[in-house]
């Protein structure tokens, strides 16, 4: 019997915001016939990433793909891999004479290290092999000093203690993200000038061991042939590689995670006005430090859903698909940020729309 080879995977990291989902849209849109799965591990209570790569125009029906992407449950999968994250992929290494590559978005909080580690399980490790680990990191934030895109106030805060970058869990966290990678795109090269994106590459180049390439990108946009058949072998060397969050393990300490500062909340909200829902939203992210909205946004007298994704205060929108016959129009979003008060945020939410 034929013995078949070991299955790559493609990890992508990053920060929220720094465009993970779109780089794998790029990857799906550009499959070039390569059968592939993905897994999603979405921190927020809707699956707002996987329905957007559901919408990737990959050449299958939309029951192939629902089939195609495996969305794992709120939370980091440092924290749920052995719940959730070993079982889909025991489904998948059953299927891989069927699959030509796996890809895997992390959450933006997540941590990289633990996830390439679960490659060396042996039921696993006799399967698969990671192809790369793809850190995506968002040029202009980093640029900025918040490494996420915070918005300007946690950032003239930052400016006020020197010291605040190496002592804060976002700085660790992006060090650590780093520190897993294979490769790193920095993303969104067109929202930032040339002497900045040199600083940038520079303050990157310091996290890195020396063999990791960095590459730079406007909206993920990059051959696929860069992004995968890397054959790194990540699992092979991942003990190796230092992290800040390796400590949080030693002696018997609680497994307390740097990101358990962050909350997710969701909101639901009938039908508005687009441009008062934008003000409103972007209210919000300048008052209480949001670092992430997205989800989808009924609009009265519009036919179709209206996507929005926003990062601090830059929001992307479009209308991405009509209102099914039996589907209620409701508009449903999801904040990401630290110590949200959701009661709070809902409430004045609604009454900046009147609702």
């Amino acid at each position: 019997m034929k013995t078949l080879a070991k299955l790559p995977v493609t990890i992508v990291t990053g920060f929220l915001g720094s465009g993970k989902t779109t780089l794998l849209r790029h990857m799906l849109d550009n499959a070039q016939g390569r059968r592939i799965a993905v897994i999603v591990n979405e921190f927020g209570e809707l699956g707002i990433d996987g329905e957007i790569l559901k919408q990737c125009s990959i050449g299958c029906t939309e029951e192939e793909a629902n089939g195609r992407v495996y969305e794992l449950a709120n939370g980091c999968l440092c924290c749920t891999v052995q719940e959730e994250f070993f079982p889909v992929m025991r489904e998948l290494v059953a299927r891989r004479g069927d699959l030509d590559h796996i890809l895997i978005e992390t959450s933006g909080l997540a941590l990289p290290k633990p996830l390439v580690q679960a490659f060396q399980w042996p039921e696993i490790r006799s399967a698969c092999t990671v192809d790369a680990v793809i850190t995506v990191v968002d040029s202009p934030a980093v640029a900025a000093g918040t490494f996420a895109a915070f918005p300007d106030q946690v950032d003239a805060q930052r400016k006020l203690d020197p010291n605040l970058d190496h002592e804060s869990p976002l700085h660790e966290l992006f060090a650590d993200q780093l520190a897993s990678a294979d490769l790193v795109i920095l993303n969104k090269t067109d929202l930032i000038n040339p002497e900045d994106l040199a600083r940038v590459r520079l303050e990157v180049a310091e996290e890195l061991p020396p063999a990791v390439k960095i590459i730079e990108a406007s909206s993920g946009r990059l051959p696929l042939d860069v992004l995968i058949g890397l054959g790194a072998g990540s699992e092979e060397h991942i003990d190796g590689r230092h992290s800040h969050h390796d400590h949080h393990h030693d002696g018997e300490e609680d497994h307390d995670h740097d990101h358990d500062a962050f909350d997710s909340i969701s909101i639901d909200l009938p039908q508005t006005d687009e441009a008062l829902l934008l003000d409103a939203l972007t209210q919000l992210v300048v008052q209480h430090g949001i670092l992430r909205v997205k989800g989808f946004a009924a609009i009265a007298n519009k036919p179709m859903r209206l996507l929005i994704q926003g990062v601090g205060t830059r929001f992307d929108k479009h209308f991405d698909r009509a209102w099914g016959a039996d589907e209620a129009r409701t508009t449903r979003l999801v904040l990401i940020g630290q110590e949200l008060d959701a009661a709070g945020l809902e409430a004045q939410l609604r009454a900046a729309l009147s609702v």
